[in-house]
C-alpha cells in the first residue's frame, strides 16, 4: 500500500482526495489544507470542503499558514510518504518539501498553456475548444515540472466555471489514480516553456461587461459564474446569460425580445439572454420583472 500526503482545499481537490480514498492500493496518511475562512454576508468560519471530508475519514489535517516552519517539514519527513499529491491547495511547495518525495500536482488545464491561478476562467475567456487536467511532477517553479499525464475533455460539454471543475475534478481523480498504479512506467515529458502563458487570481473588477460584444460577455459568465460573477457599470448583476448569436450588427443593449422570464439583450455585435438581473442593491429577480417594475418594453435600452 502506498502512502500518500495529500494538500488541497476547494471542492475540485475534495473530489480528487475522494478518488485515493476509495482505491485500497492507497493510503492518505495526512492532509494538509488552508484555514478556515469567514463565508457569507455573516461572515461564518467555515472549513475547506478537504478538511470536512478528510475529518469524517478520520485522516489527521493541518491547516500551516506557511510551509516553510522546520516542525512542520520534519513531520511530513517522519511520515516517509511514497508520494505528495497535490490539487488547487493554493500555496507553492518549498524546496524542502518537493525533496520528501515525488510531488504530483493535478492542474486545470493542459500545461503548459495556462501556468498559475486561473486556468479555467482562462480556457472560458479565450473561447477554448479543448481542456482539461495535466499531472506535473511538481519543481520549485510555478506549473513548469515535467508532464507525467494528461486527461482531455470537450469545453462545451460545460456550461460555466461551477460545471467544469466538476468535470475536470473526476477526471483529475481517475489521472492521479493512474499516474500512481503506473509510476514506473511513466517517463515524464518537458514542458515546453515557448508555449507557455501565466494566469493571474481573478479580481473583482474581472466582472465588468458591457454591451460590445456578445460572445465576449457570454465567456465573461461563464468564467466568473459563483465569483466574481458580471454586471454593468451602473452595478447591475447579469444572471442565466446565453449565447443567442455572435454576428449580427446591433444598437447595444436594446431590448428586442421577452421570453417566458428572460429577455433578449443586442450588442454592437450580437445578442444575448438575461434570464435574471439584479440591480444594485437590490434583490434579485427576473429580467421580465425589472422590465415591469421599470416600465421598459420590447425597442428600449436595458440601460
Amino acid at each position: 500500500m502506498k502512502k500518500i500526503i495529500f494538500m488541497g482545499t476547494p471542492n475540485y481537490a475534495k473530489t480528487i482526495l475522494e478518488a485515493l480514498l476509495n482505491d485500497k492500493e492507497f493510503e492518505v496518511t495526512l492532509v494538509l489544507t488552508q484555514p478556515d475562512r469567514p463565508v457569507g454576508r455573516k461572515k461564518i468560519l467555515t472549513p475547506p470542503p478537504v478538511k470536512v471530508l478528510a475529518l469524517n475519514k478520520g485522516i489527521e489535517v493541518l491547516q500551516p499558514l506557511s510551509l516553510k516552519d522546520e516542525a512542520l517539514i520534519q513531520k511530513l519527513k517522519e511520515l516517509n510518504p511514497d508520494f505528495i499529491v497535490v490539487a488547487a491547495y493554493g500555496l507553492l511547495l518549498p524546496k524542502e518539501i518537493l525533496e520528501i518525495a515525488p510531488c504530483i500536482n493535478l492542474h486545470a488545464s493542459i500545461l503548459p498553456k495556462y501556468r498559475g491561478a486561473s486556468p479555467i476562467q482562462e480556457c472560458f475567456l479565450n473561447d477554448d475548444k479543448i481542456s482539461g487536467v495535466s499531472a506535473m511532477l511538481m519543481d520549485e517553479g510555478l506549473d513548469c515540472g515535467d508532464i507525467l499525464g494528461f486527461s482531455i475533455f470537450e469545453v462545451e460539454k460545460a456550461n460555466n466555471l461551477e460545471e467544469m471543475m466538476q468535470i475536470l475534478a473526476k477526471l483529475g481523480g481517475s489521472l492521479i489514480v493512474k499516474v500512481l498504479k503506473r509510476w514506473k512506467e511513466i517517463n515524464p515529458i518537458k514542458q515546453i516553456d515557448a508555449l507557455s502563458s501565466k494566469c493571474s487570481k481573478v479580481k473583482k473588477e474581472d466582472g465588468l461587461v458591457d454591451f460590445k460584444d456578445a460572445k465576449t460577455l457570454f465567456n465573461k459568465y461563464r468564467a466568473y459564474y459563483g465569483w466574481p460573477g458580471v454586471f454593468l457599470e451602473n452595478g447591475m448583476k447579469l444572471f442565466d446569460v446565453k449565447l443567442i448569436e455572435s454576428e449580427s450588427q446591433n444598437e447595444a443593449a436594446k431590448i428586442v425580445a421577452i421570453e417566458d422570464e428572460a429577455i433578449i439583450v443586442t450588442c454592437n455585435k450580437g445578442k444575448v439572454k438575461i434570464g435574471s438581473l439584479q440591480p444594485k442593491s437590490k434583490k434579485k429577480m427576473s429580467a421580465k420583472a425589472y422590465l415591469i417594475g421599470q416600465r421598459l418594453k420590447v425597442g428600449d435600452s436595458l440601460l
